[in-house]
């Protein structure tokens, strides 16, 4: 649990708390940021990708936020109430202690889910405690103008776009813009806060008391029959089920969708401009998530996703990017253009802000094997795919079979320029591999002799162009001497074996260049110009595929080491962002889905091997 001061944050100032003192909560169409002070200061409705309502994450003085804290000095802890996505922040005083349960109400029994409701009780649990809330929606990533109506116990708060209304069981006050009240809870006293959307179908509904009661007594019921179907009792059961919580709140439950992440241009570099909107369905991360949920026996999600890919990701004829995007929208949409927020200073003054994202439209040939290797173990895992989606598999091979020679933008989405990367080469063959079984194991039609060619010569070709002699390494990119962590997956998806003396050598070589104290560079930059400024920290990531390339080649005390020194990387309630900094600070979009599968599939793996 983490322990801050909550003064140290003031809604509407120039200081932001950093990216890891938050906790999450989502109804599996949205989510919201909760920091430790008891602030709300992310939050999109209706859906992850919609325009945000609090953005304080963004801009402390324009994006918006829904403060909940105490009113004296005091310390803070927060934690998730067990085996769920309700989140519990504790407020510690001289004259008592109190907290703030947040949850979005999920299950059987729960209001309408086009509420999108988000309830946040606030409690004395001993002594007595003086509270204060103030409630500032900056519609429109803070760029569209509100009015505000008091109804008694209601606040509604009405933009050209959304309405949504906040229900308590205090009186509040109000401006035309926003609303506040200061409160006082003896022990054993409570008070409720309940924000809605309205719409034409959905009229004001007030939340009292006992109906608060009932939906968290619901929602800890929905989340706890959730994760009792993980079929993971390894050493790290804590952490696993927490990635899972946290894969889970990012799937979007009309359309089976995964985001990479909840949240846009949270910076990879403070003051840099590696900021990327996050909350759309990568392909690549998407379909290695399915990998991590169907290994702990969450094949419904898996199942979901696959239903996603046969709706929404059809090939097609073959645009720049060829025949699949490498990310959609929730919805299955492709147009997603990048735009920059002016208006908003970004997290810590760290420009620009985006939304949507111009990498839609690169050449990222991995993807296919990514999403292919996905669908061969949901055959194998799940249940058997239907004669339309084998149709659509062998229609992305043959493509693969076409194409896979072309240099492209790769796993990083550089913008420096496409290269022949090996990763690139690697997930091709995977594409093929993976299809080769899966026509084998339910004799299925297939081009076999043509396949296995183009399999075999991908092979030959990242044998003898891969392979960098003066480095001793296999390295990104063809007839070059740079390394790639991405290549730490050559083991993991079966191309080489895991003591071969050439994949030995790399290991040892990218453990020299890119591993930090068992934090791992994706590259280096310098040597490896990707197009962009600035600097960026260790991927989180490719931590984890350090610990299962470890493992794989039987250096088990080094694995576990490596595994256990990433944990103490996680925030206060086990979630990370994309990268860590130099100084051990989350950066980049948060959470990351990337990174919780891969925490999942290195502790599985850990696991296995130890015994």
């Amino acid at each position: 649990m983490a322990e801050t001061p909550y003064g140290a944050y003031v809604p509407g100032g120039s200081r932001y708390l950093p990216i890891a003192d938050h906790g999450l909560i989502g109804d599996l169409r949205t989510v919201a940021l909760v920091g430790t002070n008891g602030t709300i200061d992310w939050y999109c409705c209706p859906s992850f990708d919609s325009p945000s309502v609090f953005a304080s994450i963004l801009d402390a003085d324009r994006g918006g936020c829904f403060e909940l804290t105490a009113t004296v000095p005091g310390r803070t802890k927060q934690f998730y109430f067990p085996d769920t996505n309700v989140l519990i922040t504790r407020f510690f005083t001289e004259d008592g202690v109190g907290e703030v349960q947040d949850f979005m109400p999920v299950g059987a029994g729960c209001v309408e889910a086009e509420r999108h409701r988000l309830i946040r009780r606030v409690l004395c649990v001993r002594g007595s405690m003086p509270f204060r809330t103030r409630v500032a929606p900056r519609f429109g990533y803070g760029a569209e103008p509100h009015v505000l109506r008091l109804l008694g116990d209601m606040a509604v708060f009405e933009s050209d776009s959304l309405t949504l209304a906040l229900t308590a069981t205090i009186p509040l006050e109000g401006d035309d813009r926003d609303v506040w009240a200061e409160f006082k809870l003896a022990e054993g006293e409570s008070a409720v806060f309940s924000l809605d959307q309205l719409g034409d179908s959905l009229p004001p509904r007030m939340c009292a008391r006992a109906e608060a009661e009932r939906q968290f007594a619901t929602t800890v019921a929905y989340w706890r029959h959730w994760l009792a179907a993980s079929r993971y009792r390894g050493r790290w059961r804590e952490m696993v089920h927490r990635s899972a919580l946290t894969l889970k709140l990012l799937t979007y439950a009309p359309t089976g969708a995964i985001v990479a992440a909840p949240t846009t241009s949270l910076p990879e570099q403070l003051g840099g401009e590696r900021n990327w909107d996050y909350r759309y369905v990568w392909v690549r991360d998407a379909a290695f998530c399915v990998y991590a949920l169907l290994r702990l026996g969450f094949s419904g999600e898996a199942g979901a996703f696959m239903d996603f890919v046969t709706r929404h990701i059809i090939p097609g004829d073959g645009g720049p990017s060829g025949p699949l995007q490498i990310m959609y929208g929730i919805d299955g949409r492709t147009d997603l253009p990048e735009r920059e927020l002016p208006h908003l200073e970004g997290h810590q003054g760290s420009a620009p802000v985006r939304v949507g994202n111009a990498a839609a439209d690169q050449l990222q040939l991995d993807i296919y094997g990514a999403l292919i290797d996905s669908i061969y173990l949901y055959d194998k895992w799940a249940q058997p795919i239907s004669s339309n989606q084998w149709d659509q598999v062998c229609a992305l091979v043959n493509w693969v079979c076409n194409h896979w020679d072309q240099p492209d933008e790769g796993i990083w989405e550089t913008r420096g320029g496409r290269k022949n990367f090996l990763y690139s080469r690697l997930m091709c063959w995977v594409a093929i591999e993976r299809s080769i079984r899966l026509a084998n194991r339910r004799g299925l039609p297939a081009e076999l002799l043509r396949w296995r060619r183009c399999r075999d010569t991908i092979y030959r070709q990242i044998m003898e162009r891969g392979w960098s002699l003066e480095r001793g390494a296999f390295v990104q990119h063809e007839d070059s001497d740079v390394l790639d962590a991405a290549l730490l997956m050559m083991p993991l998806a079966k191309f080489i074996a895991p003591t071969d003396p050439k994949w030995l050598s790399t290991l040892d070589t990218l453990t020299q260049d890119l591993v930090s104290d068992s934090l791992v560079y994706r590259y280096d930059p310098q040597a490896s110009p990707d197009g962009l400024h600035g600097d960026e920290g260790t991927f989180s990531i490719c931590s984890f595929w350090y610990v299962e390339a470890l493992v794989r080649a039987g250096r088990l005390e080094e694995a576990r080491l490596a595994f256990e020194k990433m944990l103490t990387y996680a925030n206060h309630v086990g979630l990370y962002a994309e990268e860590i900094s130099h100084t051990g600070e989350q950066q980049g979009n948060f959470p990351q889905a990337f990174t919780h599968f891969a925490l999942i599939s290195a502790a599985f793996n850990l696991d296995r091997a130890l015994g």
